[in-house]
């Protein structure tokens, strides 16, 4: 838009303001578009907000439903375990264990394999070249290890721990001599080390597949043993001092060697994890309630109204949430919100009488979560039609950011066509100035003119 500064200079008259007066009534048209769009992105801004505390109950109501291939039990009961000697063992209890009590007995732990040999004995070759040490643990792979003629013994180390052979290698000087010390990373008496070295090497040879009871000069240090328990009565035995596969639902960790050995206890809880995501359901419908009382509200004292005050879209999020709250999802005794200790307060949120809510899963635990299940299924999705892809909120915003560029692009055309407005008064202004000039210019020689003759005649 062009920017008026010399209109007048011919005249004398204040032609800039005149084109500025008659400009800020062009302008109006494009005032109140401008004044639109911000009333429009004000209501996107507040829709947004809607959606969000929306989205959060639905995902609070989500919660309280068990996953595909969870069992009701599995998602509101918890179990927890406790050992009455924890230098003995420890348990870890989940979903599927039975709510009893398991006497450990007759506990021995599982031990990895370890041996030992003298750098002498071992008859490193010397000079150069290399060779291979296959190292085999249990029935698992050969793994070949390279090592060079004339290595150190920290050198072979260090090759066999860069390895993936499944040992671990060490070297252990006492003082006399250097040893190598090899264990197995995992227990158990299946996982018993095998170790066969190249032409050269064979001072290496651990109980080789030719020999499997040739030790070799190696000195067993700890022998390859399985943990053993016995379980009321039973006996159990694991390759490792962690027992996950032998009590449903049950861990169990065997810390130390005992035959009179520890009981683990376990008990079963109904209450806290449905407490827990009632209360999360409770806490998000109070944010969401307040937030679309607020945006509705109408403050007589200050005269401002809420982002959405009287906007059909809240009312119609309002009323939908308002009948999932009084709906019936259960039959029997269990049946409204109410009837798990939820009840709907003056201010329009909700409370959680917890001790009523005790009592019911106290009488029913198996009908109080199937009923918070059919709560958390209903509102997830009763809540679909404002939200999801094509839910009223969503569609109001979708059309609201249309409109809002419709009238951004009205708001452009409008400027075109006020600066050509604006030029064509600054054309007609300036020619009317330089008119003006013209005039004051021919008047002010004929003043002159009238002025000499005044003075020839009065000469005479």
């Amino acid at each position: 838009m062009a920017t008026i500064t010399s209109l007048g200079v011919g005249s004398g008259l204040d032609l800039g303001s005149i084109v500025s007066g008659l400009m800020a009534v062009e302008k109006q048209p494009l005032t109140a578009l401008k004044t639109r769009q911000s009333t429009v992105e004000s209501r996107i801004s507040a829709l947004g907000t809607l959606k969000s505390a929306l989205a959060s109950l639905q995902t609070a109501a989500g919660n309280l439903v068990p996953g595909t291939t969870q069992t009701l039990a599995e998602k509101f009961s918890s179990f927890t375990a406790k050992s009455a000697d924890e230098t003995v063992a420890t348990a870890t209890a989940k979903s599927g264990v039975a709510a009893t009590k398991y006497t450990l007995t007759n506990i021995t732990l599982a031990s990895a394999e370890q041996v030992r040999k003298t750098e002498t004995a071992l008859g490193i070759p010397s000079g150069t070249g290399s060779g291979t040490l296959s190292i085999k643990v249990g029935s698992g792979d050969s793994v070949d290890v390279s090592v060079n003629n004339g290595a150190s013994l920290t050198d072979i180390a260090k090759a066999i721990n860069s390895s993936k052979a499944g040992v671990t290698a060490s070297v252990i000087n006492d003082g006399t001599a250097k040893h190598l010390v090899i264990t197995a990373k995992e227990s158990g008496a299946n996982n018993t080390i095998s170790i066969t070295g190249s032409t050269g090497w064979e001072g290496f040879n651990f109980r080789p597949s030719s020999a499997s009871a040739d030790t070799n000069s190696w000195v067993s240090q700890q022998a390859a043993t399985s943990a053993s328990v016995d379980v009321n009565g039973l006996t159990i035995t694991s390759q490792s001092n962690t027992i996950s596969d032998a009590v449903s639902g049950l861990s169990i960790n065997l810390l130390k060697a005992s035959s009179a050995g520890t009981t683990i206890n376990v008990t079963q809880d109904n209450t806290s994890s449905i407490t827990s995501a009632l209360n999360a359901f409770v806490t998000a419908y109070n944010t969401a309630a307040s937030s679309m009382k607020s945006m509705g509200a109408y403050n007589a004292t200050t005269k401002v109204a809420g982002a959405l005050q009287g906007d059909a879209v809240l009312r119609s999020a309002q009323a939908q949430v308002s009948r999932l709250v009084t709906a019936k999802y259960g039959t029997g005794d269990l049946q409204t919100l109410s009837d798990l200790g939820i009840s709907l307060q003056k201010d329009g949120t909700l409370k959680l009488d917890s001790t009523k809510l005790n009592k019911a899963i106290e009488n029913d635990f198996a009908a109080v979560s199937e009923m918070v299940s059919a709560v958390g299924t209903g509102f997830k999705t009763g809540l679909n039609s404002l939200i999801d892809s094509s839910g009223s909120v969503t569609s109001a915003t979708e059309s609201a950011n249309r409109l809002v560029k419709e009238l951004q692009k009205r708001q452009e055309a409008m400027q075109d066509r006020l600066d050509k407005i604006e030029e064509r008064y600054f054309k007609q202004f300036s020619a009317l100035d330089t008119m003006i000039a013209g005039f004051n210019q021919t008047s002010s020689s004929l003043a002159s003119m009238l002025s000499a003759l005044e003075v020839n005649n009065s000469n005479k």
